[in-house]
């Protein structure tokens, strides 16, 4: 498997320190010398979130100086376990992770710190986390890449066991001569109707669908651009593509290095059973740009973004899409869309609006909101903001933006969980982050970093986590997607409706 985690040496002596720490029944007690009012700084950030009751194990370092540590974690006033160590890392084995979350199941846990220091044993104020009954899909698929501009050398496509820390390949571009992969996604996060897009001398898009993977052309015949941006339907039958040229641009001085833009973009929905993309001049044409499709869970309502029209004397900082929303009936092909609406007119605010992303319950949209343009993962202004379908009001989702990007997201199955693209440690590289949802409330709790085994991934690894989506079950048709990347396209064809 391509992904190794850096400091294996150090993290095998950590599993190790931590199992001699726990293997006394009784540990000798730790009298403290000193107590602090403050929580103890841990990284990653485990401190006030919310985990869901399947989740692998908050593996993490201390960041107080010391000689010695111990660290006890329980419920109500229970230990149930500690372990000590003269290292600050804290890897949990999962065996007793499991026991503390079925434990603190709709409760919250403790995390009890204890620093020696040259004037003794210090115990610092408790950490308090709370266990949700309410599980996370069991798996996330996301890309790796290198957050470079000019090559896609090295990628992959993976999925993780949000329960463990196993990760597996479902395509690595080295198997296929190094063309790229993107766009991948799924219906309603189930991966037997599963799709992904290469780029390259096998140019084509790759679609599971009832048991079987078919590769269709991503450039349908009259079309002037490629379906790029996808979006299932919930039958899994369609599949709604954006149809854009995207260029790079790269600025000669600021805080923003690189600029991706469209100069032109339309949409369509892409029937898998008839090979057509059905279209309507509202969705295509020099008119506007059209992007980032999603369906609402009925099937019967599109979001996308909608921007300006590109011409060769617009600024790039002046390209600004608004959220918008077109009805779309599955029963009548001739003429399956409505009358499009606009649901916020960010661009006459001098905002702009992307990724579009509809709750499974359908009361929820949740969208990225930055200065201009549409790519905002490269826009440090870029923050997330939750609209009420129901009755159109929206706000700042505070509760999950940082300083810095927030940007690709997805729900979870439920509806209780959220996945979120940050840059918040570094500006760099974008990590996923994992959110409770009050579906009642519409409140977010403090959204915390994906757990590793190893407390110092994070600081090591050197690709960034692109698209991340939940999976109800994990992808098992790895060799069949493998074996279909060199067969030759099927061709599709556009319809446009007046």
């Amino acid at each position: 498997m391509a992904i190794k985690l850096l400091r294996i040496s150090a993290l095998a002596s950590l599993c190790v320190a931590g199992w001699l720490g726990m293997a006394g029944c009784h540990p000798r007690e730790i009298h403290a010398d000193h107590t602090s009012p403050q929580i103890p700084r841990i990284f990653p950030d485990y401190t006030n979130v919310t985990f869901p009751v399947n989740i692998a194990p908050a593996n993490f370092y201390i960041q107080e100086p010391g000689a010695s540590f111990r660290t006890e974690i329980g419920v109500d006033d229970e230990v149930l376990f500690s372990l000590s160590d003269s290292r600050p890392e804290v890897v949990v084995p999962e065996r007793r992770w499991r026991a503390l979350l079925q434990q603190a199941e709709g409760k919250n846990f403790f995390i009890r710190i204890f620093v020696k220091q040259e004037n003794g044993w210090t115990q610092y104020a408790d950490i308090q986390n709370h266990v949700s009954p309410d599980s996370v899909d069991a798996f996330l698929a996301y890309r790796l890449l290198y957050p470079g501009y000019e090559l896609w050398n090295e990628m992959g496509i993976y999925q993780r066991d949000l329960s463990s820390f196993r990760v597996e390949p479902i395509l690595e571009n080295r198997r296929i001569g190094k063309q790229c992969l993107n766009c991948h996604t799924v219906a309603r996060q189930n991966p037997e109707n599963f799709m992904l897009h290469v780029r390259g001398k096998d140019n084509g898009t790759l679609i599971r669908r009832g048991g079987k993977v078919e590769k269709v052309a991503s450039l349908a015949r009259g079309a002037a651009h490629g379906n790029t941006y996808a979006a299932w339907d919930p039958s899994g039958r369609f599949i709604a593509f954006s149809m854009n040229e995207i260029q790079q641009f790269f600025h000669a001085t600021g805080q923003k290095p690189i600029e991706v833009s469209d100069l032109a973009a339309d949409l369509g929905v892409y029937d898998t059973e008839t090979h057509v993309l059905h279209t309507d001049s509202a969705l295509f044409g020099a008119d506007g740009m059209e992007t980032f499709p999603a369906w609402s869970p009925d099937g019967r309502t599109l979001f996308y973004c909608r921007g300006n029209a590109y011409t060769r004397a617009t600024p790039l900082d002046s390209l600004r899409y608004d959220l918008c929303a077109i009805p779309f009936d599955a029963s009548d092909l001739r003429a399956p869309f409505g009358e499009p609406r606009c649901l916020y007119a960010a661009s006459r605010e001098g905002k702009s609006v992307s990724f579009p992303r509809v709750s499974p319950d359908g009361n929820w949209l949740l969208f990225t909101l930055s200065d201009y343009g549409n790519f905002s993962i490269w826009h440090p202004e870029s923050d997330l903001y939750l609209m009420d379908l129901r009755t159109g009001q929206f706000r700042a989702a505070q509760e999950l933006n940082s300083p810095d990007v927030e940007s690709f997201h997805t729900w979870s199955s439920s509806g209780n969980w959220l996945v979120l693209s940050s840059k918040r440690m570094d500006g760099l590289w974008a990590r996923p982050f994992i959110a409770h949802f009050d579906t009642a409330a519409g409140q977010f709790a403090k959204p915390f970093l994906l757990p590793q085994k190893d407390p110092h991934f994070y600081e090591t690894f050197t690709r960034t986590f692109n698209l991340p989506e939940f999976l109800t079950a994990p992808v098992t048709f790895q060799r069949e997607l493998l074996e279909a990347v060199p067969r030759q396209a099927s061709d599709i064809f556009l319809q446009v409706q007046k």
